[in-house]
């Protein structure tokens, strides 16, 4: 299991992690609906497996209880980050997922959160996607300090994209940055870059692009279509879709992790297979993002 250094947090992570939305069921939650047995069996395959990056949020259904229901006996084998802002509205047949920017709110995510996960205390506490105007009119760093001050939290991170994300970084405060990316939503290659050398973490979501032409159509954000936008499929003679994508984005230098859900354990031993054979080679990788420059803005 290859593990990067998050950065200035010092954490050894590896660079393969879970991403636990998947967990977030059933469908009035906007997730598919799954039995506890599954929750039990591929959180625990997880930590089998050695990863040891766990993300979630507050607003991820029932997510954060099913860590706590199933892996709290074996926390010292993981590193935990969730977000807060979150609002969670039953408006009848589903939830919606409003955020609310408040100390109120902050305070009362991190205190559910640690609840319902069983635990002290957090290795990562995110922003989940603010905007600029949100975290400076409300004094949100503010908050974050005073939650990790009583340790509640170990590090402050935001979750966040573009065009606001460099401002952000020239804050100075975050110890991580989750950002979107992988070779078929490459937008935010070099923000990654930036991040990483001003001593950030870099936590990569999306970063398996939905499983490329082998993915779900139909899910949100797919990025099915893409794929053949940009003709990658005669560059996997020796690799299914799905791996070439994922390791592009364990290609990027400053990737120290990336979190990758799934409820099937036979696609969690295909991401690991993949992930330990590393880094794609330079000219491959090279090839892979002269052709994805040429994706258009709209895809």
């Amino acid at each position: 299991m290859i593990k990067k250094i998050l950065g200035r947090t010092g954490l050894e992570v590896t660079q393969l992690g879970f991403g636990a939305m998947e967990l977030r069921g059933p469908k009035t939650w906007r997730g598919r609906d799954i039995t506890e047995a599954q929750s039990e069996k591929i959180l625990n395959a997880v930590l089998d497996a050695g990863i040891n990056f766990i993300d979630t949020s507050y607003d991820y259904g029932f997510s954060e209880e099913r860590i706590g229901r199933y892996i709290t006996h074996r926390r010292n084998e993981y590193y935990l980050a969730t977000k807060c802002g979150c609002d969670p509205k039953d408006v009848g047949d589903h939830f919606e997922t409003p955020h609310t920017w408040t100390r109120d709110n902050l305070l009362r995510n991190i205190h559910g959160s640690l609840d319902r996960m069983k635990t002290d205390y957090v290795d990562i506490l995110q922003l989940h996607n603010p905007t600029l105007e949100a975290v400076r009119d409300n004094k949100l760093v503010e908050v974050l300090k005073e939650i990790q001050d009583q340790k509640l939290t170990r590090f402050i991170g935001i979750s966040t994209t573009l065009p606001e994300l460099p401002e952000f970084v020239n804050m100075g405060v975050f110890d991580t940055f989750q950002i979107p990316y992988s070779c078929l939503e490459p937008m935010h290659h070099d923000a990654i870059t930036l991040v990483g050398q001003a001593g950030s973490g870099v936590i990569i979501r999306g970063g398996l692009g939905q499983g490329g032409p082998e993915g779900n159509a139909d899910a949100p954000g797919s990025r099915t279509s893409v794929w053949g936008k940009v003709s990658l499929d005669d560059l996997c003679e020796k690799m299914t879709p799905a791996e070439l994508i994922l390791r592009y984005t364990l290609s990027h230098p400053h990737c120290h992790t990336t979190i990758v859900g799934t409820l099937s354990p036979e696609h969690l031993a295909d991401n690991l297979t993949a992930a330990a054979k590393g880094s794609l080679s330079k000219d491959l990788y090279d090839e892979i993002t002269r052709r994805v420059a040429k994706l258009p803005e709209e895809a």
